[in-house]
């Protein structure tokens, strides 16, 4: 965990010049507004998240020992001039379901008695397990759905689950839409939510176009209303049916999406000490978001993103479980993009750390 305030880490400080070249950009663009954004507030709602774990693959690899594996089909140079420097894979007795059970078993013991379980995969096929006997003619059996096989795991029944897989990337706020109407239309007890994902067979641990690095890995927190980790205060979200968004367009709708939230929320003078996250993807238009943005006293920051890369719908989470410090009042921003297209903005407020749990 990190006890000291986070530090900037993403690019040098705004330049005027590079600001209006940017913002004339934009203005001349092909711009889609988020005209039919998602807005959800939670402001009043008293939902919280903390127990935040996670799980990285066992297997600690550089880019030249993924290149020479075939693991790779970005040259070395294209990933390392990004920031890329290593990522983690599965090992050796290790699978989707091992990384899970990890994260599982402490988000259990963090929850006590869960009413729900919530799961998200960025990649679909992660979402149901093969089948045993693959040659089996009925379609029931082929039916292994994630969720079920993790409770079997624990010898766990009769906690209704839900999942999905179609917002990508942007997992986190998946996970906590569907949790938080749980939790807003049931009883108190809390939920578990977690988000799993290993590289499917036959593909590499790259992307070519976008030029991102992944890494496996599992995470999950639990959402409820007790009061400690991080209040849930607004989400925004933008979802396209297009393949393929240009930078520029990113970089402008998250500035817009920000800006958006802050306001509705009546928090757009409330910085000091802001952290905004960004997943671990496109470093340079998060510096632009960064300088775009101009809000005093915020860090910026991409966590990990050197050493374990993008770790899909986990980013955020990891990112929001290694800067709580218990500093109650603190504001967080977290940004995602995810394949579909999606784009999601969450603002968060800090808590105090929620007692050990026995």
């Amino acid at each position: 965990m990190h006890n000291e305030p986070a530090k900037v880490r993403l690019g040098p400080p705004p330049n005027t010049r590079e600001l209006a070249q940017f913002e004339a950009q934009c203005h001349g663009s092909d711009i889609h507004t988020p005209q039919s954004m998602l807005t959800l507030l939670f402001h009043t709602a008293d939902i919280h998240l903390w127990g935040f774990d996670y799980k990285l693959g066992g297997t600690r690899r550089d880019l030249n020992e993924l290149k020479a594996a075939g693991l790779l089909c970005n040259e070395v140079s294209d990933l390392a001039k990004l920031g890329y420097q290593h990522q983690y894979g599965i090992g050796a007795g290790e699978s989707l379901l091992s990384l899970a059970v990890a994260t599982f078993s402490s988000l259990w013991k963090q929850c006590g008695n869960p009413q729900a379980f919530v799961c998200h995969h960025s990649y679909a096929g992660s979402a149901s397990l093969p089948c045993a006997n693959q040659s089996e003619a009925g379609f029931m059996p082929h039916a292994q759905y994630f969720p079920a096989v993790l409770l079997r795991e624990f010898d766990l029944d009769h906690i209704p689950y839900l999942g999905s897989f179609a917002s990508g990337c942007t997992g986190l706020f998946s996970l906590i839409m569907t949790a938080s109407g749980i939790c807003a239309f049931s009883s108190r007890d809390p939920v578990i939510c977690l988000t799993a994902d290993i590289k499917p067979v036959g593909t590499t641990y790259d992307s070519l176009r976008e030029k991102i690095l992944t890494t496996d890995c599992s995470s999950g927190f639990v959402i409820g209303r007790e009061v400690c980790g991080y209040q849930l205060l607004g989400i925004n979200y933008y979802s396209t049916k297009r393949s393929h968004i240009p930078l520029v367009e990113i970089v402008k709708l998250t500035v817009q999406m920000v800006r958006n939230l802050t306001k509705v929320l009546g928090i757009e003078g409330d910085s000091g000490g802001l952290i905004i996250h960004y997943p671990n993807i496109f470093p340079d238009a998060w510096d632009m978001v960064s300088k775009y943005l101009k809000i005093p006293r915020a860090s910026h920051v991409m966590e990990g993103f050197a050493d374990r890369a993008h770790c899909l719908s986990s980013d955020s989470i990891i990112s929001l479980a290694e800067r709580h410090c218990g500093q109650s009042g603190r504001l967080h921003v977290v940004v995602n993009f995810g394949s579909g297209l999606h784009l999601g903005v969450g603002i968060f407020r800090e808590k105090e750390r929620r007692a050990p749990a026995v």
